[in-house]
């Protein structure tokens, strides 16, 4: 049985996180570690934190992936934003070490006119200085559609970074959504595409999956999601996904534009397409 889940709101804590996910039929989840949308985050709770690892343990859940706030850029050509951007990554990966063992994922950021050196360069060197205390817990590299300056549309680009954080506690989440954006035909060619993704970067750093279709064609360089089948991947595509010897192991999270009754089908529907 596969891994699936979706975006929870963190509001009510992790415990309540754990059940929300359950009444829904996940057995994996995502939450924000602080407003997506600016800095603020939620006052730590120990307590409810121990109980939310003694939940996921009893009922079996795959890792969490955690998401860091969309304002969060590392490579930002204005200094200041990018030295916080850089302490908001270190106290995020400081307060995941209550949810020990699971994922962290972010957007890799926007050179803005910088170049994707300079950008890589500022991002390893965020990663590096917010892994130097050795949290438990394991930093993935979203892939991006390439849209403007972004970093990480290319697998060149996250291998870049990959290679000069040079920790074996950094991985990639693959966005379907963003990959077919971003030029790679994981419709026509999924085995073709992870092929690819073996070589460039290897297929042992790819830690887990968003799964989102695409409101825009192939290569549009867009990033808008879909719900799954309503979009240009199509419903097989996720059938082929979920299935897949090298992926269907790994947590599958959901960020198509739903609320928690769409979702809750949308995993149901995932669970209906294992072989």
């Amino acid at each position: 049985m596969g891994y699936f889940g979706c975006h929870l709101s963190a509001s009510g804590g992790n415990a309540a996180m754990v059940k929300t996910a359950l009444s829904i039929g996940a057995n994996t989840f995502a939450f924000f570690t602080r407003n997506p949308r600016g800095s603020k985050a939620k006052k730590e709770d120990a307590a409810d934190a121990a109980k939310a690892v003694q939940m996921l343990q009893a009922e079996g859940f795959g890792k969490l992936v955690a998401h860091g706030a969309y304002t969060m850029n590392l490579c930002t050509a204005d200094p200041e934003a990018r030295a916080f951007a850089a302490e908001v990554l270190e106290d995020d990966l400081r307060r995941m070490a209550a949810l020990p063992g699971n994922f962290y994922n972010f957007h890799p950021g926007s050179h803005v006119g910088q170049g994707a050196e300079a950008g890589i360069d500022y991002i390893a060197a965020a990663l590096k200085k917010a892994l130097a205390p050795g949290y438990p817990v394991t930093v993935l590299l979203e892939t991006m559609a390439g849209k403007g300056s972004e970093i990480g549309g290319r697998f060149e680009e996250l291998k870049a970074i990959l290679d000069a954080v040079g920790s074996p506690d950094v991985g990639v989440c693959l966005d379907t959504c963003h990959v077919y954006d971003g030029g790679y035909d994981i419709v026509k060619d999924l085995n073709g595409v992870l092929a690819e993704f073996d070589r460039i970067i290897g297929l042992d750093r790819l830690k887990a999956l968003h799964l989102n279709d695409s409101k825009n064609p192939f290569a549009s360089h867009k990033d808008r999601h879909e719900c799954l089948g309503q979009g240009s991947l199509g419903i097989d595509t996720f059938a082929h996904i979920v299935n897949h010897p090298a992926l269907k192991d790994k947590p599958m999270i959901l960020e198509t534009p739903n609320e928690l009754p769409g979702y809750q089908a949308e995993i149901a529907l995932l669970r209906s397409l294992e072989s």
